[in-house]
């Protein structure tokens, strides 16, 4: 994006920085609601459009880690801030941000087995508490 000012690459950074704490606050929210709506027997955790949508988003993270990949959101926000001149960081977003939420340093490889560990649960969810499919 030619001729963006550092102020405005600041600002868009900060908001790709913001829909990927969200994107990530569904997946693990998401998640937990699914396991304990299930069991609570909440009727809006069985919507396919909304465990379609999770099931894809927590797949397509699995795929970027098996591929040793930086999620998109993270490389375009580095981008960003790279143009405003401030700094990145080099690992992914995920690895960046609970390593300094938990003070956990590990090789990718955890890493990886914990994003094909999580997606193996929300696939093993569509089996425990199955989408309601509307009958049209």
């Amino acid at each position: 994006m030619p001729g963006l000012s550092p102020a405005i690459s600041i600002a868009l950074a900060d908001a790709l920085l913001l829909l990927h704490v969200g994107i990530v606050a569904f997946v693990v929210l998401g998640t937990l609601l699914i396991l304990a709506g299930g069991w609570r027997g909440w009727r809006w955790v069985r919507n396919p459009g909304f465990r379609l949508a999770h099931l894809v988003l927590v797949l397509f993270i699995a795929l970027q880690a098996w591929l040793g990949r930086l999620c998109p959101l993270t490389t375009w926000e580095q981008g960003l801030r790279n143009r405003a001149g401030q700094a990145t960081y080099g690992e992914s977003f995920m690895q960046h941000w609970l390593s300094r939420l938990i003070f956990f340093e590990a090789p990718g490889w955890v890493f990886v087995a914990a994003y094909t560990g999580f997606a193996a649960l929300v696939a093993g969810a569509w089996w425990w508490v199955r989408p309601r499919w509307s009958r049209r």
